[in-house]
């Protein structure tokens, strides 16, 4: 029934049937999930309703990878979902889908998805406008991205089932499109960008069929909402895989559509190295659990544009500040085009360069006002990128280093002398002496997510 009903909707394409896999056929175990989504998967199933782990959980599960979060799939629609916990909530317009909140755990359910119909689901480019047409299980599992995400995992039996031949596509390492690749593309462009992370992520090849039509249809991004860019782009610079992401992009033609200003980064001479590095860091802290910020990703990669503006300005007798906030405005104005940062993350950029030239100042009480800006850790870690990438001396950035764990006396030695203010002599009869450098400047905080 259900292969006559697929049918109809999707012409020529036979509905699929599951292949179902017992526990004796994969590694996945209910043990393996969170508290929260055995709960709610139990619930559904206890109401009436189908109900799956689905997606990426799925996914890393069988590569014996620990998933971030759960997400559900189930043939209740959001309003049968809801009242079924006492802390639920409907949310999106493009795709409706509800939050359970389970202690500090948020469980994301979503209603099994349908083919879309009719002539304003779609603009002139073939993208979807919207995705809130409920259908069954199997629908659902063709109107996924990619094989390897379109598995479901039932709690209550401990089997997986597989329209698509996700279970063989895990197996080989290999990154897959459901139906025709320029057609899903078209729906979704994101689908080019999250093919990149994924495979560089997940230390798998996209193949080739997937992979042939991505240069040519780049510029589809173009045709994206920014916020939604920003948030894949986002996702892959913070995937702990960056460094081999960017590479992909480039390989597959998709920075022009993701971050413009990326060639004219790493066509500069210096530009590479410091964003390798960068990004290196990055890979490393995402690996080993430590916090990172996407505010400070971003001004590494667009701090090349600003200095090359920054130094034309200043050869034309531009003074140096003013100079350098116009820059800033203007590369982060170039870059809104296509990239919607967040302007909390525009404040966190534009503070991590404006802090470069007073690094340069090591005399006086400079370098301990400087420790004491909350912006200095992330200043600092731009700075010795700067140094250990080639634009500036990386003596700079070594002093600072030593500066900053010194402790009062050795900080007083360590002012240039050539700078550092004269001592005054006591004046007779008024006692006045000179003002001490504090002795209690507080050390560099603790390394953070800059």
């Amino acid at each position: 029934m259900i292969r006559r009903f697929l049918a109809r909707l999707i012409p020529g394409r036979p509905a699929p049937s599951p292949r179902l896999f017992g526990p004796d056929a994969h590694p996945v175990r209910r043990s393996q999930l969170s508290r929260a989504a055995i709960d709610v998967t139990r619930k559904l199933q206890q109401a009436g309703f189908k109900a799956f782990i689905v997606g990426g959980a799925v996914r890393d599960l069988l590569l014996g990878i620990t998933p971030k979060d759960f997400d559900i799939a189930t043939d209740a629609t959001p309003e049968q979902i809801k009242p079924l916990f006492r802390r639920a909530f409907i949310i999106g317009r493009r795709f409706r889908l509800v939050h359970v909140l389970a202690g500090p755990e948020t469980v994301e359910v979503s209603t099994f998805r349908g083919k879309q119909v009719g002539d304003d689901t779609a603009d002139e480019h073939g993208r979807l406008l919207s995705d809130n047409v409920f259908g069954v299980q199997a629908e659902d599992a063709v109107r996924r991205d990619f094989t390897i995400n379109a598995l479901y995992f039932d709690p209550a039996t401990e089997s997986v089932w597989d329209y698509v031949g996700g279970v063989a596509d895990v197996k080989a390492k290999k990154l897959r499109l459901i139906g025709d690749p320029v057609t899903r593309f078209r729906e979704d462009p994101v689908r080019m960008l999250r093919a990149v992370r994924l495979a560089a992520k997940l230390g798998i090849d996209i193949e080739k069929k997937t992979a042939a039509p991505i240069p040519r249809l780049a510029p589809l991004i173009h045709n994206l909402p920014p916020a939604r860019v920003f948030d894949e782009m986002e996702k892959l610079l913070l995937s702990g895989h960056a460094v081999e992401s960017l590479k992909s992009l480039r390989r597959h033609g998709l920075h022009h559509g993701v971050l413009p200003l990326l060639d004219v980064i790493l066509e500069q001479p210096l530009g590479p190295r410091f964003i390798e590095l960068a990004l290196a860091s990055t890979d490393e802290r995402v690996r080993t659990g430590k916090p990172v910020t996407s505010a400070f990703l971003f001004a590494t990669l667009l701090w090349h544009e600003v200095l090359a503006s920054w130094n034309a300005a200043k050869a034309k007798g531009e003074r140096p500040m003013p100079a350098l906030f116009a820059a800033m405005d203007a590369v982060l104005a170039q870059q809104a085009e296509r990239l919607a940062i967040p302007r909390r993350f525009e404040a966190t950029i534009k503070e991590t360069w404006a802090l470069q030239p007073r690094f340069e100042q090591r005399a006086g009480q400079r370098p301990f006002r400087l420790l004491e800006h909350p912006r200095f850790r992330a200043g600092y870690d731009f700075l010795w990128l700067r140094g250990h990438s080639g634009e500036i001396p990386v003596e700079l950035a070594d002093w600072w280093e030593r500066f900053q764990r010194a402790d009062s006396d050795e900080r007083e030695r360590m002012l240039r002398p050539d700078e550092a203010p004269k001592k005054h002599r006591r004046s007779r009869g008024r006692g006045r002496k000179r003002k001490a450098a504090p002795a209690d400047v507080p050390g560099p905080p603790a390394p953070s997510e800059h």
